[in-house]
């Protein structure tokens, strides 16, 4: 006798609907399971077996024959577990066929039959609501999450016999009740505040920008002068994702079973900060299972490098492309995956390897070439996707000293920017897949980029004398915008333009070679400029911009 259920294998973060075919024969008792099942896949006939031994089920003593098809798509994982007893079932007689083929299952069975949570489950809801299915049948852990799909009707299960029950009209299940999510924006507490810094009023401005915007960001400094610190606190001043982008991060995490029990729904922007020794792999996502990397778990939000020259080259390479075009692609013999990875980009670095290269009052011990080599370690086509480049400086004693001034805190920047990124929702609101400024392609960029005469000619001045490329040129332009959304304004002034200008003339070694070789380098604005946006008073080529 043969029996059809449909369950579903995970190809990245999508699921593949898998029909589980169950033939039952005439022979010696024997289980084989077929159609490249891998590793627990292969095992789960055990279980399986054991599991509707302990539940009461006699199995008439036959061969019994699972096919997993299609069969040229890897399978793997324990969610099959439960489509296969069911088969196995109805392929006895012991259970009507006919109800299996209006749900999508799946859930791994103990011993004894009760279901564990699987894998991917928002995934699987998503193909059944795509496949025109009922429903889905799953473990009851993962049903909060399996309902954040709507219109899908889902059924939790705790052991294999409730699912039998439901099936046979014994004893039937509610379908599980969506519980009201609560605000993306609800503090978890466990971020860091912003207020905790002292002084850096410049580097806090800049990150705000960064934060509205989704842009990268690239801070070098000597040691102690807070890179660490502010990037650190960075999650508590992103603004609130939309429902689409939640859901986006949720599947990612979904897929890799770190979701945590209890939580359905990612409701703060990830944060990853991977350690300088991660291997390409790690970062970008791959392995025997070409499971996602560190740059996917931070889709939506913000991936941090600290001590950024300490990666190796070959890591730091694999991030132009996804940083580009917001995905990655990793091709296998078998397969061809495609993971979303549209990050914030924040980096932190020292000037040299000592760390005080160009610190006053400090004495650098590296010699220049040795400082050179250090700073080429970073690439310049990496460098070229850095929208903001920031130089940060020691913090003064009077800052550490002061007790009665109160810093704004982390609720001030993120109320600023929750405003403009709104902005930027109504903005592109007819453009799939566009949340922020940031994420703006090229072909849209003079129509929604509304310039001033004078803002215009301070950047076609800008790219003539700076020699910028027209990536650059697109990323002053996109920043500018962005300053514009946190001061409200509908086009991009010559205020907006001369800051996002200036944010690409810190870049360090540019900096650096410019002094090796007996230039003078831009030098960094200071806290008037990064509110006014105009001259700092100090020498600078943006000087010869104005007017």
């Amino acid at each position: 006798m043969l029996a059809r259920v449909r369950s579903g294998a995970l190809q990245g973060i999508d699921v593949v609907v898998v029909e589980c075919e169950v033939d039952m024969a005439l022979g010696l008792p024997y289980f084989n399971v077929v159609g490249q099942a891998e590793g627990a896949v292969r095992e789960s006939k055990v279980r399986v077996i054991s599991a509707l031994k302990n539940t009461g089920f006699e199995l008439p003593q036959k061969r019994i024959t699972v096919n997993l098809a299609p069969a040229d798509l890897k399978k793997e994982g324990a969610a099959f577990e439960l489509p296969i007893a069911l088969g196995v079932l109805a392929a006895a007689k012991l259970m009507d066929e006919a109800p299996l083929e209006r749900l999508l299952f799946g859930g791994e069975l103990s011993l004894d039959g009760t279901l564990r949570p699987i894998k991917g489950v928002l995934p699987l809801a998503v193909a059944a609501l795509n496949g025109g299915f009922e429903g889905v049948m799953v473990p009851w852990a993962n049903a909060a999450e399996a309902a954040l799909v709507e219109e899908l009707r889902v059924f939790p299960v705790k052991t294999l016999r409730e699912a039998v029950d439901h099936l046979t009209g014994a004893c039937s299940i509610t379908p599980y009740t969506r519980q009201r999510e609560p605000s993306l924006l609800a503090p978890t507490g466990q971020v860091p505040d912003m207020s905790d810094v002292r002084g850096q009023a410049d580097l806090k401005l800049a990150l705000e920008i960064a934060a509205a915007g989704g842009h990268n960001v690239l801070m070098s400094g000597p040691p102690g002068s807070g890179k660490t610190m502010l990037a650190r606190r960075l999650p508590g001043i992103l603004p609130e994702m939309t429902f689409t982008e939640a859901m986006e991060v949720t599947k990612v995490y979904s897929v890799l079973g770190l979701l945590g029990e209890g939580h359905a729904l990612m409701r703060e922007r990830p944060f990853r900060a991977p350690h300088h020794t991660l291997s390409d792999a790690g970062l970008v996502g791959g392995g025997l299972s070409a499971k996602p990397g560190e740059l996917s778990l931070a889709h939506n939000g913000v991936l941090f490098l600290d001590e950024l020259p300490e990666f190796r080259r070959n890591v730091l390479e694999v991030l132009r492309q996804p940083m580009e075009e917001g995905v990655i692609h990793l091709a296998r013999a078998n397969q061809n995956i495609t993971y979303p990875c549209r990050v914030m980009l924040v980096a932190a670095m020292n000037p040299c390897p000592c760390g005080y290269y160009n610190v006053p009052s400090r004495s650098c011990t590296c010699g220049e070439q040795r400082v050179f080599d250090y700073m080429t370690r970073v690439s310049g086509p990496l460098l070229d996707r850095i929208d903001i480049s920031l130089q940060t400086r020691p913090v003064e004693y009077h800052h550490m000293a002061r007790s009665t001034v109160q810093e704004p805190s982390s609720r001030y920047y993120r109320e600023r920017a929750q405003v403009a990124r709104e902005r930027q929702r109504v903005r592109y609101r007819d453009e799939p897949g566009i949340h922020c400024n940031a994420q703006l392609p090229a072909h849209l960029l003079r129509r929604y980029c509304a310039m001033s005469e004078r803002a215009e000619h301070m950047l076609q001045q800008a790219v003539r004398m700076f020699g910028l490329s027209a990536r650059a040129h697109d990323r002053i332009m996109k920043l500018a915008l962005t300053r514009a959304d946190l001061e409200g304004r509908d086009r991009i002034e010559q205020t907006d333009m001369q800051l996002a200008i200036n944010c690409r003339m810190l870049d360090r070694r540019g900096a650096m070679q410019g002094k090796l070789h007996g230039a003078r380098p831009a030098p960094p604005p200071g806290d008037a400029a990064w509110r006014n946006a105009g001259p700092s008073g100090r020498s600078s080529p943006l000087e010869d911009l104005d007017g």
